[in-house]
């Protein structure tokens, strides 16, 4: 596994966090060390794709990235499945598709789409995952995705969004913060790298409050709506149609 770091020297100008090449080539790394429960949000694709995937429908992962919970999917589906994953990142998609053709894990047929996920359509799904991916659309616009997926969705299906989320109290989205900053240092990142990704990622990462999430859920259709982890600033939602 290739070692994130990418904002270990001063730089000149911090642009926008881009999901590129140098990104995608330490990106387990970097989600390892910058997302708290990250292994408990893959392990929850797993189970909800073994309990909610229905036969002969499609599982989508939207923002997919290098597919690591495209292959939980494929993995655990029901009976004539395909699995369908979509990520705007040509550097993902390359990566993804030749991890596909190494590990020929078996399972659904997995596609994989290089595409804005705004413009992929939804149909006949079982199961939608979100991993991480909602909070990179502006506010305005996740709406709209919500409820295509809800209008797509089979009854019984199940969406599993996980998003980094923020608080109304000042003091608790302080607190969080800096949990988070302790969590980063305690897996190896310096002050430096702490601040530049937080530069970079600011204006391309808007994140809302969990009441904000469980509202658009609810107002798009989801009978059972149940925020089932939360660890300092993140937090994963199952969704039932």
């Amino acid at each position: 596994m290739a070692q994130d770091r990418i904002y270990s020297v001063p730089l000149h100008h911090v642009g926008d966090f881009e999901f590129d090449d140098a990104v995608a080539d330490v990106f387990p790394d970097m989600i390892r060390r910058s997302v708290p429960g990250y292994a408990s949000m893959l392990s929850m694709i797993a189970q909800t794709a073994e309990r909610y995937s229905q036969p002969a429908t499609t599982l989508y992962d939207l923002g997919c990235s290098l597919g690591a919970g495209t292959v939980l999917l494929q993995q655990n589906a029901a009976t004539d499945c395909r699995v369908i994953a979509v990520d705007s990142s040509a550097a993902m998609i390359s990566k993804l598709n030749a991890r596909l053709e190494k590990d020929n894990a078996g399972g659904a047929k997995v596609t994989t789409v290089q595409a804005d996920i705004r413009e992929v359509p939804i149909e006949n799904a079982s199961v939608v995952v979100l991993n991480l991916t909602l909070q990179f659309l502006p506010p305005e616009e996740r709406t709209t995705l919500i409820q295509k997926v809800a209008a797509g969705m089979q009854p019984g299906g199940a969406l599993l969004l996980s998003e980094k989320i923020c608080f109304e109290d000042a003091a608790q989205q302080q607190l969080m913060t800096d949990l988070h900053h302790d969590y980063k240092r305690a897996h190896g990142y310096s002050d430096l790298e702490i601040a530049q990704k937080r530069t970079a990622i600011e204006n391309r990462l808007i994140p809302e409050t969990l009441a904000t999430h469980v509202e658009r859920l609810t107002n798009a259709g989801f009978r059972s709506v149940a925020p089932w982890f939360q660890c300092f600033n993140f937090s994963s939602i199952l969704a039932v149609k």
